[in-house]
C-alpha cells in the first residue's frame, strides 16, 4: 500500500482547520442523508445506545481560561451568532420563520423549542435544504445518478491512498462501527471520514430508523398536508464536496482517525452550543480546542467558501420567492445562518427584516 498524497507528517499535524470542515459537515444535510441511505441496514449493538461525550468547553474554562476568553470574544464578534430561531418579515406579508437545524437524531435536538414548533404547525409551506430526503428511494437514486461524485470510478481504492499504518487505523475504526472496509473501499474519502466521525450512538439511532431533525420536520409537514420545498438537490450538495481536492479530504480523514473516540466529545460540545443557541461560538471553540494549525487556514477557507458561503447564496436566492408568499417555516443547517455571508444577512439584503426570537 502506498500513498499518492504526501508524507505522513503532513497528515498528522495537530487536529486543526482540516478537522473543522468535518465538524461543520455535521450541520450539513448531505451527510445526514447519506447515512440514512448507507447505514440504514446496519445492526445496532446494545452498547451503541448511550452517548458518552462530554462538553469540552467546560474543560477549557478550567484548564485554560485565557484561551476560553479569546474564543468567547471571537464568538461575540460574529454577526447573528446568537440564536437558532428567527422571524422573517416584509411589509404586506404574513411573517415567516427560520430555524437553524442540526442534522442529527439526538432527541434533545429533535424537540423543537415551543415557539418554533408552533410556527411549524401554523405554516403553509415548509422549506428544507433538499426535499429529496422525503423519499429514500429518490434520495438513493440521486446519489447513484452521479457515482463519480461519491465513488472512485477509475479503479482507485482507499488502500492506494493510505500508508499501511493508516489503512489499519481506518479498518479498525470502521470495524468498531460495524462497517466492513470492503464495503467502502471505493468510496471517496469524505464519505469514509463521515463514517468514522459519527459517534456510535448516532449511527445506532440512524440504523434503528430514527429521523434526523430536518427529515422529521419535513415528514411531519407532509403528514399535516403542508407543501414542502427544497432549496438544493442532493447532487448539488455532493458536487460542493466533490469540488474540493482529494488531498484535502485525505488529510481530514487521517485527522479524524487520529481524533478517535474524542469525536464524541466534539459532537457533544457542538450539541450543547446548538441547544443554547450559541452558534457563533461553534467555530471559535473548535479552533481553540483543536489548536488549529495556521498553515491549514487556506484549506479551511476553501472549504468554507465552496461548502458554506457559496451554498448560502443559493439558499437565500431560492428561498426569497417562496418567502414572498408569507407564512413559511424554513429550516437549514445552523452554520449557514451567522456571519456577513450567512443566510440571515443575505435575506436582509433581499428586503426582509430578520430578527432573533428568544
Amino acid at each position: 500500500m502506498t500513498t499518492s498524497i504526501g508524507r505522513r507528517t503532513s497528515f498528522l499535524a495537530a487536529s486543526g482547520n482540516l478537522l473543522l470542515w468535518l465538524i461543520a459537515a455535521f450541520h450539513m444535510l448531505l451527510l445526514a442523508a447519506l447515512f440514512v441511505a448507507f447505514l440504514a441496514a446496519r445492526p445496532a449493538s446494545a452498547e451503541d445506545g448511550a452517548c458518552t461525550g462530554r462538553n469540552l468547553i467546560i474543560d477549557l474554562q478550567q484548564s485554560d481560561p485565557t484561551r476560553y476568553a479569546e474564543a468567547v470574544r471571537e464568538a461575540e464578534a460574529v454577526p447573528n451568532g446568537k440564536g437558532i430561531f428567527w422571524k422573517i418579515e416584509k411589509a404586506g406579508l404574513a411573517p415567516s420563520w427560520l430555524l437553524g437545524s442540526m442534522h442529527v437524531t439526538d432527541p434533545r435536538v429533535l424537540a423543537l423549542p415551543p415557539r418554533a414548533q408552533a410556527a411549524h404547525d401554523a405554516a403553509d409551506t415548509i422549506i428544507i435544504e433538499s426535499d429529496e430526503i422525503l423519499d429514500q428511494r429518490k434520495a438513493t437514486a440521486a446519489l447513484l445518478a452521479r457515482p463519480e461524485l461519491t465513488m472512485f470510478t477509475d479503479g482507485t481504492t482507499i488502500d492506494k491512498l493510505l500508508s499501511a499504518e493508516d489503512y489499519k487505523r481506518l479498518e479498525a475504526g470502521l470495524k468498531k462501527r460495524g462497517i466492513p472496509l470492503s464495503a467502502v473501499s471505493r468510496m471517496r474519502p469524505w464519505m469514509i471520514s463521515s463514517a468514522v466521525a459519527l459517534p456510535a450512538c448516532e449511527l445506532a439511532r440512524k440504523a434503528r430508523g430514527v429521523q434526523f431533525l430536518d427529515q422529521k420536520i419535513a415528514t411531519d409537514a407532509v403528514a399535516q398536508g403542508k407543501q414542502v420545498r427544497g432549496l438544493e438537490t442532493l447532487a448539488e450538495q455532493i458536487q460542493a464536496m466533490a469540488d474540493l481536492p482529494v488531498e484535502f479530504h485525505m488529510k481530514s480523514l487521517i485527522e479524524t482517525l487520529e481524533l478517535g473516540d474524542k469525536m464524541s466529545d466534539v459532537v457533544e460540545t457542538m450539541t450543547d452550543l446548538y441547544l443554547s443557541g450559541d452558534i457563533g461560538m461553534t467555530m471559535p471553540m473548535l479552533k481553540t480546542v483543536t489548536q488549529a494549525n495556521a498553515d491549514e487556514a487556506g484549506d479551511y477557507a476553501a472549504f468554507e467558501q465552496r461548502v458554506i458561503l457559496d451554498r448560502n447564496k443559493v439558499m437565500a436566492e431560492r428561498a426569497a420567492p417562496i418567502l414572498d408568499g408569507g407564512n413559511v417555516f424554513m429550516a437549514v443547517g445552523a452554520l449557514h445562518l451567522p456571519g456577513q455571508g450567512g443566510v440571515i444577512e443575505l435575506l436582509r439584503k433581499q428586503g426582509f427584516t430578520v430578527t432573533a426570537v428568544n
